[in-house]
């Protein structure tokens, strides 16, 4: 069954998937787009968002045949096969999220114009929900194919090995495109963001999205090129990797008395979270008579609730007979448990970073923009430090729940709870970036102050939900790298116990990898004020020497500041990128396999913590300033409203470029130590 069936079944899934998505897709299509205007609009941001894709992809496909050839080498032409599957279903994935994007904003925009909220938020969330679904979909029908293709001989110890080392060459190809696409799109995004806020809004004084400012089309392609393809990528990577991990260790682990079930399992999960994402999508039709918020947290909660369900009655039926250090079997259920904890983690994640960045922290940021930008930017930085807290011991207690239910392949399987109804959760996130698209199309095609609090009210739930996905994502990579690292340790043959601080080889790889991060985020950082740095005196140029432009009667240059942020984002991408590829290989091969896992273990704490403070910060920072603007302390352009744009600009690359890089680069570093753990043994 296991060979002959279940990649089919994972396939004809991900297939009806995909035809959920299309449809979607062409209903989506079919809806009004709106006046002339409003479609010229779109289309500048459709071309530059589709652009900036192609020359990406122009950039990352020789990356991924010369890594394909070289990994066919060192390890095996299997995995350099599997290893660009990976790559090519990131690669879809983002494309076909990113089509639905370009095309539901003006039709959300349109439909709030023309019938109100109800309609504009069903039509945002269903381009989000198509990047949902390809992200499930894609997983699902890739992994399906490899496993059909590859599997037909593991049926023995050393067949398992040879399997599982082929499997984790697909999770490595996602990694590798996720880091770059997510890195590329988050400096795109912010670059273009800050130089239309700090030339637009502060000095030249004209509101956000205004037709004048040169920037604004840039800034548009932002919000899909970094919220919607970037994201997408980030999520499909730790779906991808969870699954793998899971599989791995089910395969290898000597724990694991039933290696089919064991196998078997985490993707039986993931068709059922997908069969459920699609009953949860198909809800927010009835469930929108409510509140917005109402219809997208409850379609969510209604999605995981179905899962688990289904989980429980998977379990009952496929048992991988997971064993104990001392030989014995752990509980028959112990595999459901480890996925309970995971999915109620990620929904407590998600709800703490709800908080931290739209309850009574942002009123505090805000309270401290009084006395200038200075004490807004300390309060800020003291709440990102204080958020990552609770979300640190929200994933302890998952990995204590999941490791004593079902061992290390528990703390696996609970990211594939977590991750099973990405279709859903993904949908929810990607919402946002439709919405805040659709708001900036009716300001600059001058729909009027009506549409504009409808679509406005639709970014302002957007901006929460793409807080909370931030914060389930951190989570979900926690729990992928760490299901990752026990692969790894597996694989190396490192038994439990076998990374012993007093080894100074372990220290040595725990200090290397614990500035990794640190790293990265400066790169980044740098990255995306160099990249703001050449959008800034463009604007300003633009404003400066064409005639008319401030009065409106003139056109910007928008295609200028659109090629600005496509050139340096792909400039800028590639040093964060290879980092994250090289560091593993450097350290394995010259200091060994334990001080590997050390930079394993010193990469992931600190990876972590980075990412939730500077998601946190950025999203308090962003929250506090809009509610200023919502008329506390003086409203827009009053002093307070002045440093709480300062801190918001800070906090842009903090919390959509440096934070979420972390994510991909603690998974992509423990899923190419794991391809390459048999070259490191040899």
């Amino acid at each position: 069954m296991t060979y002959t069936y279940l990649p089919l079944l994972a396939v004809v899934a991900g297939l009806g998937g995909l035809g959920a998505a299309f449809a979607l897709y062409r209903a989506i299509r079919r809806r009004p787009a709106g006046s002339a205007a409003m479609q010229a609009i779109a289309g500048l941001i459709r071309s530059g968002a589709m652009a900036f894709l192609k020359r990406e992809y122009t950039v990352l496909l020789p990356f991924l045949a010369v890594v394909a050839a070289l990994l066919a080498w060192a390890i095996g032409w299997r995995t350099g096969v599997a290893y660009v599957s990976g790559g090519l279903c990131s690669i879809l994935a983002g494309l076909f999220g990113m089509t639905a994007a370009t095309h539901a904003n003006v039709r959300t925009a349109e439909a709030a114009r023309a019938h109100g909220q109800g309609l504009a938020l069903r039509t945002a969330f269903h381009g989000g929900a198509v990047m949902g679904l390809a992200v499930a979909s894609l997983g699902l029908v890739g992994l399906g194919a490899v496993m059909r293709a590859f599997l037909a001989d593991a049926f023995s110890d050393a067949g398992w090995r040879a399997f599982s080392e082929i499997i984790a060459g697909f999770a490595m190809g996602a990694s590798s495109i996720a880091l770059f696409a997510r890195v590329g799109g988050g400096i795109y995004t912010k670059a273009a963001d800050v130089g239309a806020d700090l030339v637009g809004k502060i000095e030249a004084g004209i509101p956000e999205d205004d037709p004048r400012n040169p920037a604004t089309i840039a800034d548009n392609v932002g919000d899909n090129v970094g919220d919607v393809a970037g994201m997408g990528a980030d999520i499909f990577e730790s779906y991808v990797g969870a699954i793998v991990a899971t599989i791995a260790i089910g395969a290898t682990s000597p724990a694991v008395a039933n290696r089919v079930d064991a196998v078997a399992l985490p993707l039986l999960y993931t068709i059922a979270g997908l069969v459920a994402s699609l009953i949860g999508i198909a809800a927010v039709r009835l469930l929108e008579r409510g509140s917005p918020a109402g219809a997208l947290r409850w379609s969510t909660f209604l999605a995981a609730g179905l899962f688990l369900a289904a989980a429980f009655w998977l379990t009952t039926r496929v048992d991988p007979v997971l064993l104990g250090p001392d030989g014995s079997p752990l509980p028959a259920l112990g595999a459901f448990t480890a996925v309970v904890a995971g999915t109620l983690s990620g929904v407590v994640i998600g709800l703490l970073t709800e908080y931290y960045t739209s309850g009574r922290p942002i009123r505090a940021i805000a309270e401290a923009s009084r006395t200038g930008p200075a004490t807004n930017l300390i309060a800020g930085l003291a709440v990102g430090m204080r958020s990552t807290i609770a979300p640190m011991l929200m994933l302890c207690a998952a990995i204590y729940v999941a490791y004593h239910a079902a061992g290390l392949y528990g703390i696996a399987v609970s990211a594939v709870g977590m991750l099973a109804t990405v279709g859903i959760t993904m949908s929810v996130d990607a919402y946002g970036p439709v919405a805040d698209n659709a708001g900036g199309i009716s300001e600059m095609s001058r729909l009027g102050p009506e549409v504009r609090k409808i679509t406005d009210g639709l970014d302002a739930l957007g901006n929460t939900t793409a807080a909370m996905g931030k914060g389930f994502a951190i989570g979900s990579a926690a729990l992928t790298a760490l299901g990752l690292f026990s692969a790894y340790a597996t694989a190396a043959g490192i038994r439990a116990g076998g990374l012993d601080l007093v080894n100074p080889m372990v220290v040595i790889g725990l200090f290397i990898g614990g500035c990794i991060p640190f790293f990265v985020a400066a790169a980044t950082m740098t990255a995306v004020g160099r990249a703001a740095g050449g959008m800034v005196e463009e604007v300003r140029r633009q404003f400066r020497e064409i005639p008319g432009l401030m009065a409106g009667t003139a056109q910007p240059d928008s295609a200028r500041c659109v090629d600005i942020a496509t050139r340096a984002a792909l400039r800028e991408m590639i040093v964060p990128g290879l980092t994250a590829v090289v560091a593993p290989v450097v350290v394995g091969k010259l200091l060994g396999l334990y001080a590997l896992g050390g930079m394993l273990a010193g990469a992931t704490l600190t990876g972590v913590m980075l990412a939730l403070f500077m998601a946190n910060a950025g999203g308090a920072w962003d929250n506090a300033k809009k509610h200023i603007e919502g008329g506390a302390l003086g409203g827009k352009g009053s002093e307070p409203h002045k440093a709480a744009v300062v801190g918001d600009t800070v906090g842009d690359p903090f919390k959509d470029t440096s934070g979420p890089a972390m994510n991909i680069l603690i998974k992509l570093m423990s899923v190419v130590s794991l391809v390459l753990a048999p070259w490191f043994v040899s």
